[in-house]
C-alpha cells in the first residue's frame, strides 16, 4: 500500500484520474473527503502537482455513486454545501474559512480567485442536476438514455413488487412440468416440493444467485425426463449401497458376538442390545427396496473403525471389515444421494422460471430494482458493449463510488467494463471509497470478497484517511488496541480473519485520533472510554438469561446516569469548564434484532425511561399490531361472523376490560350494536377506502388517547398508521376488499418482497433513548453507547441455503455437507467481527460492553470463543472456566498500559445490581401534549359559481352564522350549467300540446318551456357558433338536417319544421345593441363560444356582495336575497358568448325564459322583473367582472369605458318584441371596480 508524504491532507493530493481505492475508517471524514475532491474536479485542481484531471468538469459530468437514497441526499447536500462554502473561501467572505479550502486558495494566484469563486457557484446551482444517485437508479437511466447502444426498451415501468408475477410464473412451471409426471415421478414431486407455493420458497435464493446451475443439469431436459433418469439411477445407486450388507451384519454381529462373550470389549460402550438393535434396522433398510434413509443414531460412529477403536480395550486386536470402512461413508452416500437429485430439480426449476419471469417482464414492459443492474451488465457484456462503455465513460469522465465495501460481483463487473479498473486509464477516473472492516451486509448480497478483489486490481494505487475526527483520543485507543490482540497475535488470522503467513487482504490499521475538546465526566471525574461487564456465574448461563441479565444492568445504569444528569452531576464538560448535562438522546443502545430491543425497552419502561426504536431491517408487518388489524379488517368484512368479531375485539391493540368483554357477551344489545358497528366501518370502506375507515376505528375506539399510557403505545400507534397507509397505498393496486385482505396475510406471513417503505418507522422525534441495530447504527455516532448483548452471535447450522466463497467465487450452498458448514461459520465469523468494529466505533466518548460466558439451548459447554469478543480476546480458545471470564481481559489491559499513556481507558468490573431506581428527569417523564393546530384541518373550501349561489325571499341577518359548504357546487360543463340556470317546469307544463305543429303562427312561443328545451335551444346556438353562424346560413340543408336529428333525440320532432326558419331569421336579425352599428350574429368575426373562466375567491361574504350589486343594477327594485355564506376557494362559469362589436366587447348570454304566450309579453319591464327574480343581475355582473379581468391582462390601453360594452341578455322568445327580447346593461365602472377589488383584496389576505 502507498501512502502519498505530504503536510497537505489527501484531499488535496490525491490524483484525481485513474483508478483509485480510498479506504476510510469508521469517523475519519469520508464524506468530507469526497466533498472535497469534488471540489477540485470543479476546479481542475492539482495541476501544479499532476495530480488534476485533464479538463475543469461540472456536476453532471461527475458520478457519484452510493447505496441508499437517504445517502444520496445527505451526500448531495454536503457536496452542494461544500461547493458553497468554497466559492466563499475565494471571495474570502468567511472569516474562519475551513483549513483545507485556505489551502486550496493558496494553490491558485490571487487574480483567479474570482473566476474559481465563479465556477464554483455555477457548480453549486448546477447540483440539482448532478449525477448523484444510488447504483440502481443510475442503472435505470442509463438504460434509458442509451436504449439503442443498451437494446433495452425507451420506456419501462419500475415494479417495486413483483412478487404476484414469480407466484403466477411458479405456477406456470407446475402446470407445464409437473401436471404431467406419472409413477414415481409424482410421488418424489408431492414429497419435495407438495405444492408451487413451497417449490417458489425452494427456488428463491437460486433466482438471486449468480453462480449458475450446476453442469450436471441439462436445461433443455424435461423435469420427467430429469425425474425419471434421477430416480432410476437413484434406485441403482441405493440397491448397490444394500446389496452386501444382509451379509455384512451377519459377519459383524458374530465379531461382536465372539468379543462380548470374550470381555474384550467396553461394556459401556458396546453390549449385545445395542448392536442387535442397529442391525435389525439395518437388515430392514437392505430389505426394503424403496426405503432410502437409514437411522441408526450411535451406531453410524460405533460400527466405524474408530468406533470399535474406542471401545476395544486391546486396542491392537481391533478387528479388520470391509463393513466398518463402508458405515464410515454411508451417511454422506445416503445424503448425497437424496440431495443430489433435489439439487437438479430446484435448478432446472429455478432456470426456467428466472427465464420466464425475465421475459414476462420484457413483455411488460417492467423491471424490478435487480434488474436495472442485470441488464446494464448484459448490455456492457453484450456485442455492444465497447461502444456502451465508451458512450458512459464520455458522458461521465470521473466516477466516485461511496461505500464500496458493500459492493457485489455484478456491480463490480458493471464499473469495471466502463472504467477497466486494472487497466488505470489516465482519460478517466474510477475513485472507490470504503471501509471493508465495515462491509456488514452480506444478507443484502454484499460481498467483502469483490471488494479485495478490487483491491488487488489497484495495488500500488491505495490511499488512507487514518484520522479519526469523531471520537476521544481514549476511545480510539480502546478500539485499536482491541483489534489490535487479534491482529498481532502470533499464528493467527488477524483481526479480521483475512491474515496468512506472507499476506493480509483485509488488515487492522490503527486510526490516530484528533481528539474531542469536550470530556465525558460524572460526579467530577472523567470516565473510561471502553467498560467491560461481567456476569458473574459458575458455570455457562443460557442467551435468554445473558438477554434478561444485562438489559437489567444496562437500563439500571442508564437511569443512575440521567438522574445525575439532572442533578449536574453528569455530562460533557468543555475546555472552558462549562458541563452540558447528559440527556436521553445522548445515549444508544445498539442491537442485533428485535428480541434483544424488546427486552431493552422493557426494562428501561419499568423504570420510567422512554425510548426510541430505530432498524432498517425490521418490518411493520412483523408487529402485533399488523395481527391485529388483520382480525380488524376480517371483523368488517364479515360483521355477522361472531368468531370473527370476538377475535377483533379482544385484540391487544384494542385492550378492552375484560368486564367490557364479558358484558358484550351477556348483552345481546351491546352485541347487535358492536355488529352495527363494524357494518358501518365497511360501508365506510367501500365509500372513501381503508384508511379513512382505520382512522374512524381508532377514533371510535379511542386508540390514540389509549396507547400513548402503555410503555410501548407510540410504537403501537405509528405502526398503526404506518399500516394504514400501506393499506391505502396497496388498495389502488387491488381489486376489491378481499384482495386487500388476501395481501395483508401474505406480508403478515412474510411471503411479500420487502420493501423501504415497510420498514418500521421512527415513532418519535423527541430527546429519548435509541435503541438501534448495529446495521441500522452505521454512519452514524451518539454520544454514549451500550452494547449489552455483545456475546450472542447466530452459528451457522446449515439448516437454510447460504453462500460461501469457493474456488474465487460465491457457491451457494443448498445442502450443506461439514466442510461447507466449518467455512460458513468461518465467514460467520468474519462478519460478526466487523459487526462488532462498526458498534464500537459509533462511540464519541464512551461504550459499554456486556460479557458473559454462554452455552448454547440446554447444553454445558461454553461457546463464547465462537463470537467475535471471544475470538479478539482469547483466540477463539475455550473457556477453562466461567469464573475466569475477567483473565481474558489481562492481555488487553497490559497492552493499553504499554501502547498508550492514556488514563482511563478501560474499565472491567462485575455488571452493575439491578434495582427498581426510576428516572426522576422531567425530560424523561411523559406528558401527553396535544397539539393544537394552527388553522382548521378542513377548511372551508369550495369550487362555486352563479347556479350555486343560495337564494332567500328574507333579508340575511347580521348575526346569522355563515354558511359553509366544501363540496365542489360549480357546473363541469356548459351543459351542466344551462341545466341549473334555466327555469324549470314540471313535466307536464314542458311538453308539447296535441295541437302544436311546425305551422303555429305564434311560432317559437308555442315551442316547450323548462330546462329540456331550454338546453336544447342553448345547444342548437352553440353548435351554429362552432359552425360559424355564417357558415350555418349557407347550408340550410345540413342545419335541417342536424335540427330534425336533435328534435328525435329529444322528442321535438313536431316541431323540426319550426325550428330552423327562427333559426335563420334570428342569426340574421340586426339587433340594436350598439347605438349606430346594429349586431347581427352571422356578421360577427371576433367572438368565442362558451368561454370558460376561473378567479380566486377568499373568504368573500355573499352579503356585500349582494349590497354592491343591488345598490347599482336596478337599484331600489325588489329581489330574492342572497343567503350568507363565504365564497372561499375558486368561482368558474362559462358564457354562452363573448364578442367583439363595433370596438368594445360584450357578454351574451340566451335566456330561453317563458314570460307569455305572444310577442307583447316581452317587454323591457317584464324582462327585467325576469332578471330581478331569477338574479340574473347578479349573474352578469360576475361575467363582466370576469371579462375585465380578462381585458386587463391582454389589452395594453385598456380601458372600462371604452372597451366594455356590457352584458347583453337575449330572451330567444321575444325577438319580434319593439325590445327584440334585449335586456342591455353596462354595470357601472365603479361598481366593476369595486368588486375586483373586493375578490383581490381577501385574496391577497389570504396569501
Amino acid at each position: 500500500m502507498s501512502h502519498l508524504e505530504s503536510t497537505q491532507p489527501l484531499a488535496l493530493t490525491f490524483p484525481l484520474y485513474g483508478s483509485r481505492l480510498i479506504e476510510a475508517s469508521a469517523g475519519t471524514g469520508k464524506t468530507y473527503t469526497i466533498a472535497a475532491l469534488y471540489v477540485r474536479l470543479i476546479l481542475q485542481h492539482g495541476e501544479h502537482n499532476e495530480a488534476a484531471f485533464n479538463r475543469p468538469l461540472l456536476p453532471p459530468e461527475i458520478l457519484v455513486v452510493t447505496f441508499t437514497d437517504a445517502a444520496t441526499q445527505e451526500l448531495r447536500d454536503r457536496i452542494r454545501a461544500k461547493l458553497v462554502e468554497a466559492s466563499q473561501v475565494f471571495r474570502d467572505e468567511i472569516s474562519e474559512p475551513d483549513a483545507l479550502l485556505y489551502q486550496l486558495r493558496e494553490d491558485y494566484p490571487q487574480e483567479q480567485w474570482a473566476a474559481c469563486a465563479q465556477r464554483l457557484d455555477q457548480a453549486a446551482q448546477w447540483m440539482d442536476e448532478a449525477a448523484v444517485s444510488t447504483i440502481h437508479s443510475w442503472c435505470q437511466r442509463m438504460l434509458r438514455e442509451h436504449a439503442f447502444d443498451s437494446g433495452s426498451l425507451f420506456t419501462q415501468t419500475l415494479e417495486t413488487d413483483h412478487s404476484d408475477l414469480l407466484a403466477l410464473v411458479v405456477k406456470d412451471y407446475w402446470r407445464q412440468h409437473c401436471y404431467p409426471l406419472q409413477g414415481n415421478s409424482v410421488l418424489w414431486t408431492l414429497e419435495h416440493w407438495q405444492q408451487p407455493s413451497a417449490l417458489q420458497s425452494k427456488i428463491q435464493p437460486l433466482l438471486h444467485a449468480q453462480s449458475t446451475a450446476p453442469i450436471t443439469t441439462d436445461r433443455q431436459q424435461s423435469l420427467n425426463e430429469l425425474l425419471d433418469s434421477g430416480i432410476q439411477a437413484q434406485q441403482q445407486t441405493l440397491a448397490e449401497l444394500k446389496a452386501p450388507w444382509p451379509a455384512w451384519t451377519q459377519e459383524l454381529g458374530d465379531i461382536l458376538d465372539q468379543a462380548v462373550a470374550a470381555k474384550a470389549v467396553n461394556g459401556s460402550k458396546i453390549q449385545k442390545r445395542y448392536y442387535s438393535s442397529w442391525f435389525e434396522k439395518i437388515n430392514a433398510w437392505a430389505s426394503d427396496a424403496s426405503q432410502q434413509q437409514l437411522e441408526l443414531g450411535t451406531g453410524f460412529s460405533r460400527l466405524t473403525p474408530d468406533g470399535l477403536h474406542e471401545a476395544w480395550k486391546d486396542t491392537s486386536a481391533v478387528p479388520q471389515h470391509p463393513a466398518l470402512q463402508a458405515m464410515q461413508s454411508l451417511p454422506d452416500q445416503l445424503n448425497t444421494l437424496t440431495f443430489a437429485l433435489d439439487e437438479q430439480a430446484l435448478w432446472h426449476a429455478a432456470y426456467w422460471v428466472k427465464r420466464r419471469f425475465n421475459l414476462e417482464k420484457q413483455q411488460r414492459a417492467e423491471m424490478g430494482f435487480d434488474d436495472m443492474l442485470t441488464r446494464l451488465d448484459q448490455a456492457l457484456q453484450g456485442p455492444s458493449g465497447e461502444r456502451l462503455a465508451e458512450v458512459i465513460r464520455l458522458q461521465f469522465p470521473i466516477a466516485m463510488i461511496d461505500e464500496f465495501q458493500d459492493t457485489d460481483p455484478l456491480q463490480y463487473r458493471i464499473f469495471d467494463s466502463i472504467y477497466s479498473i486494472a487497466d488505470n486509464r489516465s482519460d478517466c477516473g474510477l475513485f472507490l471509497i470504503g471501509d471493508p472492516k465495515q462491509a456488514i451486509y452480506s444478507f443484502r448480497g454484499a460481498d467483502i470478497h469483490t471488494y479485495l478483489y478490487a483491491r488487488r486490481a489497484t495495488t500500488g494505487r491505495h490511499y488512507n484517511l487514518d484520522t479519526n475526527y469523531r471520537s476521544s483520543a481514549a476511545m480510539v485507543a480502546a478500539v485499536n488496541q482491541l483489534f489490535n490482540l487479534a491482529e498481532d497475535r502470533a499464528n493467527s488470522r488477524g483481526a479480521f480473519l483475512f491474515k496468512q503467513q506472507d499476506s493480509n487482504d483485509l488488515p487492522f490499521t490503527p486510526v490516530h485520533a484528533q481528539g474531542r475538546k469536550e470530556q465525558w465526566r460524572v460526579e467530577g471525574q472523567t470516565q473510561p472510554a471502553l467498560s467491560a461487564w461481567l456476569v458473574e456465574s459458575d458455570e455457562p448461563i443460557s442467551r435468554d438469561q445473558y438477554i434478561e441479565a444485562m438489559a437489567a444492568s444496562s437500563a439500571t445504569e442508564i437511569v443512575r446516569l440521567l438522574n445525575l444528569g439532572q442533578q449536574q452531576q453528569a455530562g460533557f464538560e468543555n475546555a472552558q469548564g462549562q458541563l452540558q448535562t447528559l440527556q436521553p438522546n445522548h445515549i444508544a443502545v445498539l442491537v442485533r434484532d428485535l428480541r434483544e430491543a424488546q427486552a431493552m425497552r422493557k426494562h428501561l419502561a419499568q423504570r420510567n425511561v422512554r425510548s426510541v426504536y430505530l432498524s432498517d431491517k425490521d418490518s411493520v408487518f412483523d408487529s402485533q399490531e399488523a395481527q391485529d388489524m388483520l382480525t380488524w379488517l376480517l371483523a368488517c368484512l364479515t360483521p355477522d361472523n361472531e368468531r370473527a368479531l370476538k377475535a377483533a375485539l379482544a385484540s391487544s391493540t384494542f385492550a378492552l376490560p375484560l368486564s367490557e368483554l364479558e358484558l358484550i357477551n351477556q348483552d345481546e344489545l351491546l352485541w347487535e350494536q358492536r355488529v352495527l358497528q363494524f357494518k358501518t366501518y365497511l360501508e365506510r370502506w367501500h365509500k372513501q377506502g381503508v384508511l379513512p375507515m382505520l382512522r374512524q376505528m381508532m377514533h371510535d375506539f379511542e386508540l390514540p388517547q389509549r396507547l400513548v399510557q402503555r410503555p410501548d403505545g407510540e410504537r403501537a400507534l405509528t405502526n398503526l398508521l404506518h399500516l394504514a397507509e400501506l393499506l391505502q397505498h396497496a388498495a389502488r393496486e387491488l381489486d376489491g376488499e378481499f384482495a386487500l385482505l388476501r395481501y395483508l396475510q401474505t406480508a403478515c406471513a412474510g411471503q411479500a418482497d420487502s420493501a423501504q417503505e415497510q420498514v418500521l418507522r421512527l415513532e418519535s422525534d423527541e430527546s429519548l433513548v435509541r435503541v438501534v441495530t448495529i446495521h441500522k447504527s452505521k454512519g452514524l455516532e451518539y454520544p454514549l453507547v451500550f452494547l449489552p448483548f455483545i456475546c450472542g452471535f447466530r452459528a451457522q447450522d446449515g439448516k437454510k441455503p447460504f453462500m460461501i466463497q469457493e474456488d474465487q467465487q460465491r457457491k451457494l450452498i443448498l445442502h450443506a455437507d461439514p466442510q461447507h458448514v466449518e467455512q460458513a461459520e468461518k465467514e460467520r465469523l468474519g462478519e460478526d467481527l466487523r459487526l462488532l468494529y462498526v458498534a464500537l466505533t459509533r462511540a464519541r466518548h464512551a461504550c459499554w460492553i456486556g460479557m458473559a460466558d454462554l452455552k448454547k439451548g440446554q447444553g454445558k459447554a461454553s461457546i463464547l470463543h465462537h463470537s467475535a469478543i471471544g475470538y479478539l480476546l482469547n483466540n477463539a480458545q475455550p473457556l477453562a472456566d466461567s469464573a475466569a471470564l475477567s483473565s481474558w481481559f489481562a492481555d488487553y489491559s497490559q497492552a493499553l498500559q504499554e501502547s498508550a499513556d492514556l488514563e482511563q481507558v478501560s474499565h472491567i468490573a462485575a455488571a452493575p445490581e439491578p434495582n427498581a431506581d426510576c428516572a426522576n428527569s422531567a425530560a424523561t417523564a411523559f406528558s401527553a401534549q396535544w397539539r393544537i393546530a394552527q388553522r382548521r384541518t378542513r377548511e372551508h373550501w369550495w369550487i362555486a359559481s352563479y347556479s350555486a349561489l343560495r337564494l332567500s325571499a328574507q333579508a340575511p341577518e347580521d348575526a346569522q352564522q355563515t354558511r359553509e359548504r366544501v363540496e365542489d357546487l360549480a357546473p363541469q360543463s356548459p351543459f351542466a350549467q344551462n341545466i341549473s340556470d334555466d327555469e324549470h317546469y314540471d313535466a307536464a307544463a314542458s311538453m308539447p300540446s296535441s295541437q302544436s305543429t311546425g305551422e303555429d303562427p305564434l311560432g317559437l312561443h308555442s315551442f316547450p318551456r323548462g330546462a329540456k328545451p331550454g338546453t336544447f335551444l342553448h345547444g342548437l346556438l352553440e353548435w351554429a357558433a362552432e359552425q360559424g353562424f355564417a357558415a350555418v346560413l349557407e347550408q340550410p340543408e345540413k342545419a335541417q338536417q342536424l335540427i330534425e336529428t336533435r328534435c328525435q333525440s329529444y322528442g321535438f320532432e313536431a316541431y323540426s319544421e319550426l325550428l330552423w326558419p327562427w333559426l335563420r331569421d334570428y342569426l340574421q336579425c340586426a339587433f340594436a345593441v350598439a347605438a349606430d352599428t346594429p349586431l347581427v350574429l352571422s356578421n360577427l368575426k371576433q367572438y368565442q363560444a362558451e368561454m370558460e373562466f376561473w378567479f380566486a375567491t377568499n373568504n368573500v361574504d355573499t352579503v356585500q356582495l349582494d349590497r354592491l350589486v343591488r345598490q347599482y343594477i336596478l337599484p331600489a327594485a325588489e329581489r330574492p336575497y342572497l343567503e350568507r355564506e363565504r365564497l372561499n376557494g375558486m368561482f368558474k362559469g362559462f358564457i354562452d358568448l363573448v364578442v367583439e362589436h363595433a370596438g368594445c366587447y360584450y357578454v351574451i348570454d340566451y335566456k330561453s325564459n317563458w314570460l307569455g304566450v305572444d310577442h307583447s309579453d316581452y317587454s323591457v319591464e317584464a324582462m327585467n322583473a325576469c332578471v330581478l327574480s331569477h338574479r340574473y343581475d347578479l349573474q352578469y355582473v360576475l361575467y363582466v367582472l370576469a371579462l375585465h379581468r380578462l381585458l386587463k391582462l391582454r389589452i395594453t390601453d385598456y380601458d372600462y369605458d371604452r372597451h366594455v360594452g356590457g352584458a347583453v341578455y337575449m330572451f330567444l322568445r321575444g325577438a319580434q318584441n319593439s325590445s327584440q327580447g334585449l335586456h342591455q346593461v353596462r354595470p357601472p365602472r365603479e361598481l366593476i371596480e369595486t368588486l375586483d377589488l373586493l375578490f383581490q383584496a381577501n385574496t391577497l389576505e389570504g396569501q
